[in-house]
């Protein structure tokens, strides 16, 4: 290969990855969920707003947000919310996605039905 080519195929690479999913589909006992990158299940607020995180300190330790880079480039149903502390967060089809530190391993789905707010992410 010729240098010119070896720089094209970084540069797509470099680009492919930049703008894989922030998260997985994965299984549960309710069926397809998205996950995180270590497979833990992921969930939705009821209390929160297109685009908007209602979830902060005790709420956010329970509950804590899936995590973008600053960086980070909305793709297809993902994009990115800007959190009160500046963090920035992930969002599926404008719903903020969290992690719950109930479950202890991937598939676990605790947190689904918690208060009545918290929901399974589903693709």
């Amino acid at each position: 290969m010729n240098k010119q080519t070896v720089i094209a195929l970084v540069l797509t690479l470099v680009a492919s990855s930049a703008m894989a999913d922030p998260a997985m589909v994965g299984d549960s006992k309710l069926g397809k969920v998205l996950t995180d990158g270590q497979g833990m299940t992921l969930y939705t607020f009821d209390k929160d707003s297109a685009g908007v995180s209602q979830c902060y300190e005790q709420c956010a330790k329970a509950w804590p947000p899936l995590q973008a880079a600053e960086d980070a480039v909305a793709a297809g149903d993902y994009s990115v919310v800007k959190r009160e502390d500046g963090s920035m967060q992930w969002a599926y089809k404008g719903h903020p996605l969290y992690t719950w530190v109930k479950d202890s391993q991937p598939g676990d789905t605790t947190g689904d039905g918690v208060k009545g707010v918290w929901h399974v992410a589903k693709p």
